[in-house]
């Protein structure tokens, strides 16, 4: 970073006309110039070269960003793909369960109603027999 720069002989001058000693103000120019040498201080421009830097890193930044986004919904979308899929597999398959179903359940309650017509009929034979013939 660099400073801009120091004129020993405008500060020597000043202190001369503000009443210093030459050799007191060449001095205190001194002291003065090697306190601003030694300090590192950013400038504007320093500041402003930083932030230009910084937004073109940034930007960088935010194009791999937007690249892994992109890469990421294409996965993401294969993957809803694949579960779309398997819930229509899986609805087809609980439908074809629940048709199989169905038709067991019908198929036993014909069972049934001829099990209880059969029962119904030998039970009516079974008490005509038993009030006609005497005992």
């Amino acid at each position: 970073m660099g400073l801009p720069a120091f004129d020993t002989l405008q500060i020597f001058e000043a202190l001369e006309k503000a009443g210093f000693e030459e050799s007191k103000a060449k001095a205190i120019s001194a002291v003065v110039r090697r306190a601003h040498e030694s300090s590192d201080f950013a400038t504007k421009r320093d500041i402003d070269d930083l932030r230009k830097d910084m937004d073109a890193k940034f930007a960088g930044v935010d194009a791999k960003f937007a690249a892994m986004e992109e890469r990421f919904d294409a996965k993401f979308a294969g993957v809803n793909a694949r579960f779309v899929s398997m819930e229509e597999r899986f609805d087809a398959k609980l439908e074809r369960m629940g048709s199989g179903l169905r038709q067991e359940m019908s198929d036993m309650k014909f069972a049934l109603i001829k099990w209880i017509v059969g029962l119904g009929i030998a039970q009516t034979g079974l008490w005509f027999t038993l009030k006609l013939l005497p005992i």
